[in-house]
């Protein structure tokens, strides 16, 4: 069988499903991605170069579907490529953000093509409109956010299924478009993201974090309010003056937010900082930036109390890789944290509440002997439902090499 994965950012969501299908005998795959895509060994690599465009003279609303029509013309070039060279796919695997998937269909008439269905944008409830702190937006944004999914409408419009990691990411499509998309998650190593009583972190200062100290993290690719960075800024001085010992570390960048922008000239996280920094102690809140995956990983393993907060958007890995870790999780009561944690395998606080989530935070810092059954039920839930080599790889081969589920 030969596979096709589209993603610009390659291999994203596929890494594991397209590495796999590599080493299957009688595979071939290949993948498009953007310039900076990694490889995956075993997968033949075709990659795209977008030019930065002008589009300012594009109608103010066709302007982010003039961008995605630029990135699929160059897919269109690398998919025409492949196909002279002799590789015509069975299978075409795409992402339905950016534009990729729209000339797909025209280049492989007869290939299978499935969608990767990861969000759909709405006017109110989601990303937008849940935070009653950031301004709702008149009709003209509202209008603006429908046509961020062109897009996606056309990609599953087009394609034989759709896929969706979560089952509440998969509801946030048209109700008449849901039938056609399958739930299948990405999948979590359990057998690598186990737990570890020797993890160890050592911070800028020199200082080195262990188990056997009060650790409190908390996690995002961009610290911004779609995850809730707003709400655990405003609940630190209450953990830091309750609990004298906690060590607050904090990971996560300043650019690539997913929601609402800082203010010109700033980062969110001056904003909040600049909000708290004379109620908390300095010196025990550490701001790592982006690490690489093992400083990540342990972080996640020493951490007396995980804080996951999020916008009803997409379910972030960190969650689940924190869970897996035996992680005790707090966690907003938000409908796609809901679909994971339940309150036996994590804790679930209000959104909006920074002192609920500090009276959480300081509850599980002092007796966290009380706790023990919550993190392995968090594991559990993890190995159960998401593991990678047991449930979701096999499901997401069988989707694709069987013509369904």
């Amino acid at each position: 069988m030969k596979t096709l994965f589209v993603h610009n950012n390659f291999p994203g969501q596929f890494k594991h499903v397209a590495s796999a299908l590599a080493k299957h005998e009688g595979s071939a795959v290949a993948a498009i991605g953007a310039q900076n895509a990694r490889g995956v060994p075993g997968v033949r690599m075709e990659r795209y170069v977008l030019e930065p465009a002008d589009v300012s003279a594009t109608h103010p609303f066709a302007r982010r579907f003039d961008l995605e029509c630029r990135r699929a013309e160059q897919v269109l070039y690398a998919a025409s490529h492949l196909v002279s060279s002799g590789f015509v796919p069975d299978v075409v695997v795409a992402h339905s953000g950016w534009g990729e998937t729209l000339p797909l269909r025209s280049v492989f008439p007869k290939s299978r093509l499935i969608t990767y269905c990861e969000f759909y944008y709405r006017t109110q409830g989601q990303d937008v409109g849940f935070d009653p702190e950031f301004p709702i937006f008149g009709v003209d944004g509202e209008v603006s956010i429908r046509l961020k999914n062109a897009a996606s409408l056309l990609a599953l419009a087009e394609s034989d299924a759709g896929v969706s990691p979560t089952v509440w990411q998969r509801s946030t499509y048209p109700v008449e478009m849901q039938s056609k998309i399958s739930t299948i998650h990405d999948g979590v190593d359990t057998a690598y993201l186990s737990p570890c009583s020797d993890a160890a972190l050592t911070l800028p200062n020199g200082r080195t974090l262990t188990r056997s100290d009060e650790v409190v993290t908390f996690v995002n690719r961009t610290l911004e309010p779609l995850r809730g960075f707003h709400v655990f800024m405003r609940a630190l001085p209450r953990i830091m003056r309750q609990r004298p010992s906690a060590q607050i570390v904090i990971i996560g960048g300043d650019q690539g937010q997913y929601g609402y922008p800082p203010p010109a000239g700033q980062t969110w996280r001056s904003v909040f900082l600049g909000e708290v920094s004379r109620a908390i102690d300095l010196s025990r809140v550490h701001f790592l930036g982006r690490v690489p995956y093992n400083h990540y990983l342990s972080a996640l393993r020493i951490s007396s109390a995980h804080v996951y907060l999020t916008y009803p958007f997409v379910l972030s890995w960190s969650l689940l890789e924190a869970m897996s870790v035996s992680g005790l999780v707090i966690a907003s009561d938000t409908a796609p944290v809901r679909e994971v944690i339940d309150g036996t395998n994590g804790l679930l606080v209000p959104f909006l509440e920074p002192d609920a989530l500090a009276g959480a935070v300081v509850t599980v810092l002092g007796a966290p002997h009380k706790f023990t059954a919550i993190r392995e039920r968090a594991r559990k839930t993890v190995v159960q439902r998401y593991d990678l080599h047991r449930v979701c790889l096999p499901t997401m081969m069988s989707f694709l090499t069987n013509n369904g589920p």
